[in-house]
């Protein structure tokens, strides 16, 4: 019989048997285990990494599974390959498998382990007891605990870890030495090969434990040296659940909350994080002249109800969803587009959404979210993007091996790939300049997709979920769309939350914000739990969730840090600035100019750019429907590509090539000289300087203009000869917006 590449013979299976039978005969009930010892030896030693005998090809003629995801095939080769020399029971110091860790022959991997070992005495013994085989009767491993589960340490305390392994047998055995460990905030805290954490500076971090391909986290908490009084978090305004729990965790770290922003910031931060635009003059004049008490929370209300709430969001779901003109037609990218739109426009929910995309079929004009199946067209590309975007989860990795740093196995993998072996489309063709591009989605009644490493399929299963029946006639995606979208699914609701939450503070609770894996915790993981709850209560209504974040008093703090907290990047103590995103960036200088920007460039697939008339003049960067539009400032500001579902796709990090654009570039400079544009419209009205200067920084910065700052740019208008006044105009515009209270959020 033929299984994972390996022939067996009749020789070999006797050999298997009699190597069984040699360990019981023995009577060695103790001895070693090749699936629960043997393989964490070599996992701890990293003979199975991906950098040594568990890469893809091996090394040196000798290939295991990554970090020992295949046991059988692990023993197949250690046993059987290269004619057995690898093992030798009757002498096991002559085993090739301890003469090359030992260095006792030449090994390019080194030196792993010394005679005198506890690694070498299991696979000795391991070898002398019979070297037996895994068998189906051996106890699995079911999960891990660690103790301590969570400290509280400061610079220089150390602490040792323990971890121990449940397995099915009702066994629990300590198994720290041979468990591998790694620090997800060296910053914080760094830990050694045998568990022992140093704690080297301040804040939360996280000590990751990993075992036969079971992960389990230590937190650590290193409150910081500031002394603050009790009062302060007591005393802090609170307005919902959110602060509670930021309170809480700065408490512990010892970390002052930043004063309340003034309304002048909050309406600047909350237009931007919300609609993506900035407040006109007009409407910051009316919301700092206003005095109820109030009025944040019916700006909120007003925001969320805004067309140009619809415009932002629909983008920010274009992103996730890669609607891209260089991978689809123009009627498909607009029908995709417009699909999104609507339903942000309904406020549908964000189960209802997932759902109807993971359901989607039809025709790809009619049904605009069919065309997620149209940039993802095999049922592995589906599982990974459907994986990704919905639930926060990159499994690719498990595609050929277990996943090295999570649980997911490739068995896992292949399973829910599975689902979606039965989606098809006719008339899939239409790439090229001249094809119409139009397709259509359905299910067919029969077709699996083959496991390649077992030549098998696997039982089509979501990822921890029970599989459907062989003989069920059920769409597979429904099965599939009802175990996302479940109020207990641990991921789906955390992963929209995460992101969610990443766009009002700009820093996730989890980062980067689509990489929830257990090997990667949050910041705040009870306050992540929390808000992820609220949303499943609200019925997935992300307006909802994203109230309750502008409402709160963490996110209206003022990004100027307390005292004592300068440190902080994770916790929410003040408000976090960032650059702005390249589209809404872009817009702004057009607001603040008066000036739009003509988007007629689309890039084709297979063809040079072309001229369209897709988008009127007047658009708006954030309303474009494609990532497709050339635009030399969106590129140079690090707008999403949308050619992969990751957030690192677009940029938000400030460079040398930015400040040259906005030093020399045409998109400001040109913007200021047009004849019909801002600049022109002041110049031509008559007003003052000073209302010049006003007015610029009302439209730009969402603020009045301080003394000092009028008094230095009245000096250079008002000493501005008469022929010479517009270009002043235009220099005093161009400081305002080139500075980083323009260009960054804050």
């Amino acid at each position: 019989m033929k299984r994972l590449g390996y022939r067996f013979c009749v020789g070999c299976f006797l050999l298997a048997v009699a190597a069984t039978w040699c360990a019981q005969v023995r009577g060695d009930e103790a001895a070693p285990s090749f699936r629960n010892d043997v393989q964490p030896v070599l996992a701890k030693l990293g003979c199975n990494s991906g950098a040594c005998h568990g890469a893809l090809a091996g090394k040196g003629g000798f290939k295991l599974s990554l970090r020992g995801y295949d046991a059988l095939a692990d023993y197949l080769s250690i046993t059987r390959d290269a004619r057995g020399r690898r093992i030798e029971p009757t002498d096991p110091g002559r085993s090739l498998l301890l003469l090359k860790p030992t260095m006792a022959v030449p090994h390019k991997g080194g030196l792993r382990f010394d005679v005198d070992s506890p690694a070498y005495e299991i696979v000795s013994q391991w070898i002398a007891a019979g070297a037996a085989p895994p068998r189906d009767d051996d106890a699995i491993i079911e999960g891990l605990e660690v103790h301590p589960a969570e400290v509280t340490l400061r610079p220089g305390d150390e602490q040792r870890i323990v971890v121990r392994a449940k397995y099915s047998d009702g066994r629990v055995r300590d198994v720290s030495e041979w468990s591998k460990f790694a620090a997800t905030n060296e910053a914080v805290a760094t830990v050694d090969e045998k568990g022992c954490i140093k704690v080297v500076g301040h804040g939360g971090g996280a000590v990751t434990a990993w075992y036969s391909s079971k992960i389990i986290n230590v937190r650590i908490t290193s409150p910081y040296d500031a002394n603050v009084p009790d009062s302060v978090y007591t005393e802090a305004p609170r307005k919902n659940f959110i602060d509670e729990l930021v309170l809480k965790q700065l408490q512990l770290l010892h970390l002052p909350p930043a004063s309340p922003a003034d309304d002048a910031t909050f309406i600047r931060r909350a237009f931007l994080d919300t609609v993506g635009k900035l407040p006109t003059a007009d409407e910051v004049r009316a919301f700092l002249a206003d005095q109820s008490p109030e009025k944040r929370d019916r700006q909120i209300d007003s925001l969320l109800a805004r067309e140009e709430f619809v415009d932002y969001w629909a983008y920010q779901w274009s992103d996730l969803l890669l609607v891209n003109g260089t991978r689809l037609r123009p009627a498909a990218v607009k029908a995709f587009y417009l699909w999104i739109r609507e339903r942000v426009n309904d406020n549908t929910p964000w189960d209802e959404f997932a759902r109807q995309i993971v359901l989607a079929r039809g025709g790809s004009v009619e049904n605009g979210g069919t065309n997620f199946y149209a940039l993802h067209q095999d049922p592995e590309t589906m599982t990974e993007n459907v994986s990704q975007a919905f639930l926060g989860l990159s499994i690719g990795c498990a595609k050929c091996h277990n996943h090295p740093l999570e649980k997911w196995t490739n068995d896992q993998y292949y399973a829910m790939a599975n689902l979606f072996a039965r989606v098809k489309a006719k008339g899939w063709g239409g790439e090229s300049r001249n094809g119409d591009g139009v397709r259509t989605l359905f299910v067919d009644e029969r077709g699996d997709l083959i496991q390649p490493s077992k030549g098998v399929p696997q039982p089509p299963a979501p990822l921890d979920a029970e599989p459907l029946a062989d003989d069920d006639s059920l769409d597979r995606r429904e099965y599939l769309a009802d175990w996302i979208t479940a109020p207990e699914n641990p991921y789906f609701a955390r992963a929209i939350t995460n992101r969610v939450w990443a766009n009002f503070f700009g820093v996730g609770l989890v980062e980067p914000i689509d990489d929830l894996r257990l090997s990667n915790p949050a910041s705040n993981e009870e306050l992540l739990t929390a808000a992820s709850k609220y949303l499943v209560d609200q019925k997935f209504d992300l307006k909802a969730l994203m109230r309750a974040i502008l409402q709160s008093a963490a996110y209206q703090r003022s990004s100027v840090p307390a005292e004592g907290s300068r440190g902080d990047s994770r916790n929410y103590a003040q408000y976090y600035p960032r650059r702005l995103m390249a589209e809404v960036a872009l817009d702004a200088v057009s607001q603040v100019t008066a000036m739009s920007t003509d988007f007629t460039q689309i890039e084709f697939p297979g063809a040079d750019f072309e001229k369209t008339e897709f988008y009127a003049k007047g658009t708006r960067a954030i309303e474009l429907y494609d990532s497709a539009v050339v635009s030399r400032f969106l590129r140079t500001f690090g707008r999403h590509q949308r050619i992969i579902t990751c957030q690192c796709e677009r940029s938000n990090e400030p460079s040398l090539v930015q400040a040259l654009h906005i030093s020399n570039g045409e998109t400001i400079l040109g913007k200021l000289a047009a004849k019909d544009g801002k600049v022109e419209s002041l110049m031509t009205t008559g007003l003052p300087n000073y209302r010049i200067i006003e007015e610029l920084y009302l439209a730009a910065l969402s603020r009045y203009p301080t003394d000092d700052e009028v008094a230095k740019l009245l000096a250079v208008l008002n000493e501005a000869p008469a022929s010479e006044r517009r270009a002043a105009v235009e220099d005093v515009f161009w400081a305002v917006m080139s500075s980083r209270e323009f260009m960054f959020n804050h």
